[in-house]
């Protein structure tokens, strides 16, 4: 480039355009993103393919949009996105993003019938103590539920034993 135009370059770069404030911001462009390769398209570039069930599909490049209609999976092209983040590459942008997570305590808390110092003695207490004490109360539930089956077997010969069948009148039937 010769000194004219770079001089000229210099000068329009320097001064603000008309109506824009001094230190105004850069223009922002809208980009889209490849369908196939993730990477970012530009204002003016790119292919967009509508498929019969109007699906639209903006391609970067003709590679891009050759390789979709090949059926290849952008996965197993290592210079597209989703490969990289398939194979964990670009790891440095991820890891600033992490949060730990904040461990919660288990606290406990009593229970609806039984208070916290009964929970924590049970919980504290060895295996073979705990295993006798469920063996006692299993024990005492079988014995309760013999002990209301022989009970209910006395009730019943009681009441057969009361009402004995009235005698049949003996009759020649129907008249």
């Amino acid at each position: 480039m010769g000194e004219s135009c770079q001089r000229a370059v210099e000068r329009f770069n320097s001064t603000p355009a008309a109506g824009s404030p001094a230190n105004s911001v850069a223009m922002v462009l809208k980009t889209t993103l490849c369908r196939f390769s993730g990477l970012r398209i530009w204002p003016g570039r790119g292919m967009l393919f509508i498929r019969t069930d109007n699906q639209q599909y903006l391609f970067l490049s003709k590679k891009c949009k050759s390789l979709y209609h090949n059926r290849l999976r952008p996965a197993k092209l290592a210079w597209t996105t989703t490969y990289r983040k398939a194979h964990k590459k670009d790891q440095v942008t991820e890891v600033a993003r992490k949060k730990r997570r904040t461990a919660s305590k288990a606290t406990a808390r009593a229970i609806v019938g039984v208070s916290l110092e009964v929970i924590n003695k049970k919980r504290t207490e060895k295996p073979e103590v705990r295993q006798a004490s469920r063996e006692a109360a299993i024990r005492e539930i079988k014995e309760r539920a013999k002990k209301a089956k022989a009970d209910k077997a006395k009730q019943s010969k009681a009441a057969a034993a009361k009402s004995a069948p009235a005698p049949k009148a003996v009759g020649r039937g129907k008249r």
